[in-house]
């Protein structure tokens, strides 16, 4: 009996040892940088010409930019964030981390579809945050992307358990778990414009402490967040977003990405193939002129007189 039971295991140890690893096909394409404009491959499907309310066509493509908005270095990694668009509307977010100075590139974070990321910020080494809400057709449902090593993975947190109307104008993490955050809710509807956020659990819930019909700013907050030692910006002449680095009184090239990343259209749609044609039987018997075996003739079929002409009687 332990040998019954035994076998089938050794024989599953033995079946998994002799396969090849499978490659992830979610694993992000990692971007090269060579010097030149890098471009994030362009996912454009049915679904999101349909959601966006593009008007993508085979023969008129739409074509697709990148809008990089914010950047934030810590230690070797670069974080960068922004959205997808095209001339009408957003596509989606984009959220693209260099873990080796800006040598290679990769998204740790799917894009979310009509949304955008607007900030980033690291307090050490392995906690960081970054904002963003959907803006398909309006802000609205303002969210936060949370990493804890570094990095490699985020999640993503709502600040509301509803749907709202509105965007994040300001956030700021003092620690690993304290943060606030400013909400605007937009001239319509009733109430203060303003209210103010804190969480206590680094980001994970949020609860207002402010309203007023007056914008509010986080008073811990810096007056110019960020790392003064970096800068993001939009070349006309390389027509890139270029991320540069302070060195003495200059500023060094580190990265770029390209604004245009390609065009939008429909997945081209593949015409049915005809029918396999089927040879002729070698073995079939050769058609009798005139009609084919085993049918009536044309003059049975149409009631030709001389075809019902009377038989003499015998």
């Amino acid at each position: 009996m332990r040998w019954f039971w035994a076998a089938p295991v050794t024989l599953l140890l033995w079946v998994a040892w002799g396969q090849a690893p499978q490659e992830n096909p979610k694993t992000p394409a990692v971007l090269e940088n060579s010097g030149k404009p890098m471009r994030p491959p362009l996912q454009c499907t049915d679904e999101d010409i349909q959601v966006a309310g593009l008007s993508c066509t085979e023969e008129e493509p739409c074509p697709i930019y990148l809008e990089l908005s914010a950047l934030e270095p810590v230690g070797n990694k670069i974080v960068t964030v922004g959205n997808l668009h095209s001339d009408a509307a957003t596509l989606s977010s984009i959220l693209l981390l260099s873990s080796d100075n800006g040598k290679t590139w990769r998204e740790p974070f799917e894009r979310v579809r009509g949304a955008t990321l607007e900030r980033a910020q690291f307090v050490d080494f392995e906690h960081g945050w970054v904002a963003g809400e959907t803006v398909q057709p309006l802000p609205r449902d303002p969210f936060i992307l949370i990493t804890a090593d570094g990095g490699k993975t985020w999640r993503r947190q709502a600040i509301f358990d509803d749907a709202r109307p509105g965007s994040i104008l300001q956030v700021w993490f003092d620690s690993p778990t304290s943060g606030a955050l400013v909400f605007d809710r937009g001239s319509s509807g009733d109430g203060p414009r303003y209210e103010l956020y804190e969480s206590p659990t680094g980001g994970d819930n949020w609860m207002v402490r402010e309203a007023s019909g007056n914008p509010i700013r986080i008073k811990r907050m810096p007056a110019e967040p960020g790392n003064s030692d970096w800068r993001l910006r939009s070349d006309s002449a390389t027509k890139a977003n270029r991320i540069e680095k302070r060195q003495g009184a200059g500023w060094a090239p580190i990265a770029s990405f390209a604004v245009e990343v390609g065009m939008c259209k429909p997945p081209a749609v593949k015409e049915p193939e005809p029918p396999p044609e089927i040879p002729p039987d070698p073995n079939a018997e050769p058609a009798e002129k005139g009609a084919e075996k085993g049918t009536l003739s044309l003059p049975a079929l149409r009631g030709d007189p001389a075809s019902s002409k009377k038989r003499p009687q015998k």
